[in-house]
C-alpha cells in the first residue's frame, strides 16, 4: 500500500483535473499554505464575499492528502463540546457556535448537492456509545448544560435500541444526535478543490512551505518559487507546530483506521444497515462507520501512536498503520459476529489536539498579515466549514460574529516544551491505555493512572478526570 489512505486512492482515481507545481514568482492578495478541509473552505468563503479577489493555495502534497483525506469521515457539530465552548466563549457564543456548527452539517451537504460534489453524504446521525460501565452517562453533564438554555440536540436512547441499532451488544447504553452527518473525506476535499478551482482560486499542488518570511508584503517560500501576499493564511493542520507560537498550544498524536471488504448484506443483518456514525467512550476511542458500498471503517485515536519532537511530523505519521492488526482485534471485540469479514487496507495520520479540544484562530504572533487555523482535536470536517468563514472574515478584516467569535485567540503554553514533552507524553499515553484497560476489565484505575491520565487533552468531548479545567469532571467519555 502506498503512503496515501485508502480515501484519497479512491479521490485521485477519479480526478484528473491539474494543480501545478508553483514555479518562480507569483503575487496574490491571499495566500494560504494548507489545500486540506480549512484552506479550501477559506478559499470558497473569500471568493464567496469577494470574487475578484486573487487567492492562492499551496500544497505541499496533493489536496486532501493530509488529514482531511485521513480521517474518519464524521461531520458532526460542536455540542458534545459545549461546556469547553462555555468555558470559553461565555453562554450565549457558546450557543451560537453549537447552533452554527450544527446548521454547517447541513450546509455541507446542500453545497455538495448544488456543486455536483458526490462524496457519499449521508445524514444519519452519531451515536455517543459507552462500551463499559464506567463510560455509561458520559454525557449527562454536557445534557445538562445545554437543556438548561432549552436546547435538545441529543435524543436519548434505551439501552436495547442502543445495541440494536448500532449492531453490537456491546454498546450498553449512549445518546444520539440526529444531525451528525458522514462523507468519504477525500472525494469531499477533492471535491472542494475543484470548486474553488472554478471560482478563480490558483491551486499549486507537491508545492511545500520550506519558508516563511514576515515583511511588509509577507511572503511564502518554496522549493521551486515563492507567493508574495497581502494576507497569509496558515491552514496546516497538525503540520502548523513548525511554528513555536502554535506548537505550545496543541499536542500531535495519531490515529489509526482500518477497513473492511464490501459486506453490505451482514450489515444489514445485524441491523447496521443505515450510515450512521459511531464513537465510545474510551480515552484511546474506537469511532468507527460504514461506507457506501458496504465496508466499516473502524479507527482508533487520541493519545497513542508515534509523536512528533521539536515540531517535525515526518513520515511515521504517513502509510499503512503501524499496528492494523490490534485494531482488527478491537473491530472483531466490538463486532464478533463479523470476525470473518477480511480487512483490506489499513492508513495513519496525525491529530493535532488542543487543550480544550477546540480549535484555535488568529494571528501569528499578533500579525495581522499571517493567520492560522489549529486544533480540531479529530473533529473537523464540519468545523472546518465554519474555520473558513472566521479566517475570510479575519483576513478581510471585518467586525463580525465569525472574526469576534470567542474561538479567536492566542495560543497560550497548554503544554511544556521538549524534551519535558516527549517523556510527559508517554507516560500520559501509557496512563490512558491502562485506565482503559481496566475499565474494560470492569476494575477502577488506580490512582497514580487516574491522576496522570487526567492531563491527557481534550477530544470529540470531555472524558472522566480531564484536567483542563474547562468543564467539570465527567463520568467518562470518548474522544476520535
Amino acid at each position: 500500500m502506498t503512503r496515501r489512505s485508502h480515501w484519497l486512492g479512491e479521490a485521485l482515481a477519479e480526478d484528473d483535473e491539474q494543480a501545478p507545481q508553483l514555479h518562480g514568482i507569483e503575487r496574490a492578495d491571499v495566500c494560504i499554505v494548507g489545500g486540506g478541509f480549512t484552506g479550501l473552505w477559506t478559499a470558497i468563503r473569500l471568493k464567496e464575499r469577494d470574487p475578484a479577489l486573487d487567492v492562492v493555495i499551496v500544497e505541499k502534497d496533493f489536496c486532501g492528502a493530509g488529514a482531511s483525506g485521513r480521517n474518519g469521515g464524521f461531520v458532526l457539530s460542536w455540542w458534545a463540546k459545549f461546556l469547553s465552548l462555555q468555558k470559553i466563549c461565555g453562554e450565549a457564543e457558546a450557543l451560537r457556535l453549537g447552533q452554527a456548527s450544527a446548521d454547517a452539517v447541513a450546509e455541507i451537504g446542500d453545497f455538495c448537492r448544488q456543486n455536483h460534489i458526490d462524496c457519499h453524504y449521508r445524514r444519519d446521525g452519531w451515536l455517543w456509545a459507552a462500551t463499559n460501565e464506567a463510560q455509561v452517562g458520559a454525557w449527562r453533564s454536557t445534557v445538562d448544560a445545554i437543556g438548561r438554555f432549552q436546547r435538545s440536540p441529543f435524543e436519548a436512547w434505551s439501552p436495547d435500541d442502543v445495541a440494536r441499532r448500532s449492531g453490537s451488544p456491546m454498546h450498553l447504553a449512549g445518546i444520539f444526535e440526529p444531525t451528525a452527518a458522514s462523507v468519504q473525506p477525500a472525494l469531499l476535499a477533492r471535491g472542494l478543490r475543484r470548486v474553488a478551482l472554478a471560482r478563480g482560486v490558483r491551486i499549486h499542488e507537491q508545492t511545500p512551505l520550506t519558508r516563511l518570511v514576515r515583511s511588509f508584503r509577507p511572503q511564502v517560500v518554496t522549493p521551486t518559487g515563492r507567493v508574495q501576499a497581502e494576507t497569509i493564511v496558515l491552514a496546516m493542520n497538525a503540520w502548523g507546530i513548525r511554528f513555536a507560537a502554535l506548537r505550545q498550544a496543541v499536542v500531535v498524536g495519531t490515529s489509526d483506521i482500518v477497513a473492511t471488504a464490501p459486506s453490505p448484506e451482514r450489515l444489514k443483518e445485524i441491523g447496521w444497515g443505515d450510515g450512521m456514525t459511531i464513537s465510545d467512550g474510551r480515552m484511546l476511542v474506537h469511532y468507527y462507520r460504514t461506507t457506501r458500498d458496504g465496508r466499516i471503517a473502524f479507527g482508533k485515536g487520541g493519545f497513542a501512536g508515534p509523536m512528533p519532537f521539536a515540531g517535525r511530523v515526518g513520515a511515521k505519521f504517513d502509510g499503512p498503520s503501524r499496528h492494523p492488526s490490534a485494531i482488527a482485534d478491537w473491530l472483531r471485540w466490538t463486532y464478533p459476529i463479523l470476525a470473518d469479514v477480511p480487512i483490506e487496507a489499513s492508513w495513519t495520520g496525525p491529530i493535532d489536539r488542543s487543550k480544550s479540544g477546540l480549535p484555535l484562530f488568529g494571528r501569528l504572533d499578533g500579525d495581522p498579515r499571517i493567520l492560522y487555523a489549529i486544533g480540531y482535536s479529530g473533529n473537523g470536517v464540519g468545523p472546518s466549514a465554519l474555520g473558513g468563514r472566521i479566517l475570510a472574515s479575519l483576513a478581510l478584516g471585518l467586525k463580525d460574529e465569525w472574526s469576534e467569535s470567542g474561538l479567536v485567540r492566542p495560543p497560550r503554553r497548554d503544554f511544556p516544551p521538549e524534551p519535558i514533552r516527549a517523556i510527559g507524553a508517554r507516560l500520559v499515553r501509557r496512563a490512558a491505555v491502562a485506565k482503559d484497560r481496566a475499565e474494560d476489565s470492569g476494575r477502577r484505575p488506580g490512582r497514580l493512572v487516574t491522576y496522570l491520565a487526567g492531563f491527557a487533552p481534550a477530544g470529540l468531548s470531555p472524558f472522566k478526570g480531564q484536567k483542563s479545567g474547562l468543564a467539570p469532571p465527567e463520568p467518562a467519555g470518548p474522544d476520535p
